[in-house]
């Protein structure tokens, strides 16, 4: 026991390192830096910028910046902020305020911009309260979670989503992906027994089905893929990379739908086992009706939460429509809603599909 501990510990610490360290890259000549906003020098309105309405430059603010990481830490500089009469696009700083610094090093003097607000610090402390609970209340089964966590996330960034930019069919590279997901994550948390056995095969199982469902059915319906400003941009990455948008949004429903499934697949097959512990006589319809009556209670919560989390994403798109009175008719068949009613529906399908599944595997692979 003490050794499988230490060996879950060196793996976590191995995946936390490959993730903390990634080299992101960058545009040559140009550096992002964490910074420090010192002192606001001037803060220019429109009254003093003798802006018109609808001026690129609404107000400008002359700022004093410090520089907290990279070669020129410790240095200040004074940087132009313009703001726009679009508050989205603004960068309103205050003293105080930590940012990013782009240090533009392309030209003989080095020009300084800044890029938004430094946000990771509040992030680490939200991950690590949601670690710490893990570990609290789930010990060793907890150590787990946040190990496969951290699989998971190694092979989205380092795998899947390096290969799709490499030209590899996102379909093809989210399958396997999945399937490396699905067998590390069961087999980590609960070890290899048939009862991870069923659990992975129900997992894939309903998966598979589930988004071959939504490729067909989204494909029938013409989705394009462009249903959001960051699928439009890609169309624009820079360098010799043509990308399967399409494929990619395909690629986005399998993986969406995994972690719900594999939930409910876990669930069925753990309670199967648990009941054949308990009652080694029972009959093998028995045992695949306790799964079945199981998965139904599971079913209608986890169908609920996929479409709940879809919903809460849409939420700011439904206001804009509700607000400009658009037709309920438009508004099903624009591609953005399409896609992610079909998204969700997929989700649950897959919820669905791996309740029967996986309790007809448990029931075939018990002895």
């Amino acid at each position: 026991m003490k050794k499988k501990l230490i060996l879950l510990v060196l793996i976590f610490l191995c995946l936390s390192s490959v993730l903390a360290y990634a080299n992101t890259g960058g545009v040559e000549g140009l550096t992002t830096v964490k910074g420090e906003v010192v002192q606001i020098v001037t803060h220019l309105k429109p009254d003093d910028l003798n802006a018109e309405q609808g001026s690129l430059i609404q107000e400008q603010q002359i700022v004093k910046v410090r520089v907290l990481t990279g070669e020129f830490e410790g240095r200040e500089f004074l940087v132009e902020n313009n703001l726009g009469s679009n508050e989205y696009y603004n960068i309103r700083v205050e003293e105080g305020d930590k940012i990013l610094l782009v240090l533009d090093t392309t030209s003989d003097q080095m020009q300084v911009y800044i890029s938004g607000f430094s946000r990771d610090f509040y992030e680490i402390i939200i991950i690590l309260i949601f670690i710490l609970l893990l570990l609290s209340i789930g010990r060793m089964k907890g150590l787990k979670s946040v190990i496969t966590l951290s699989i998971t996330l190694l092979v989205i960034l380092k795998v899947i989503v390096p290969a799709i930019i490499k030209g590899i069919s996102p379909i093809m590279i989210s399958v396997i992906g999945s399937i490396v997901i699905t067998v590390l994550t069961l087999t980590i948390v609960s070890g290899f027994s048939r009862k991870s056995l069923s659990a992975i095969l129900g997992t894939l199982s309903g998966v598979f089905m589930a988004a071959g469902i939504a490729y067909v059915i989204g494909t029938l319906s013409k989705l394009t893929g462009l249903n959001s400003e960051e699928a439009v941009m890609l169309m624009y990455i820079p360098g010799d990379i043509s990308l399967n948008l399409k494929g990619i949004l395909f690629a986005g429903i399998l993986i969406g739908t995994l972690g719900a499934v594999m939930d409910v697949s876990m669930s069925i097959a753990s309670s199967m086992h648990e009941i054949k512990m308990i009652k080694n006589d029972i009959s093998k319809r028995d045992l695949f009706n306790s799964g079945m009556n199981v998965g139904r209670d599971i079913m209608g919560t986890m169908s609920n939460t996929l479409i709940l989390a879809y919903t809460g994403a849409s939420i700011p798109i439904l206001i804009i429509f509700t607000a400009y009175d658009i037709s309920f008719l438009e508004i099903i068949n624009l591609d953005i809603i399409a896609t992610e009613i079909i998204r969700a529906v997929a989700g649950s399908i897959g919820i669905i599909l791996s309740i029967p599944l996986t309790a007809a595997i448990t029931v075939f692979t018990d002895k």
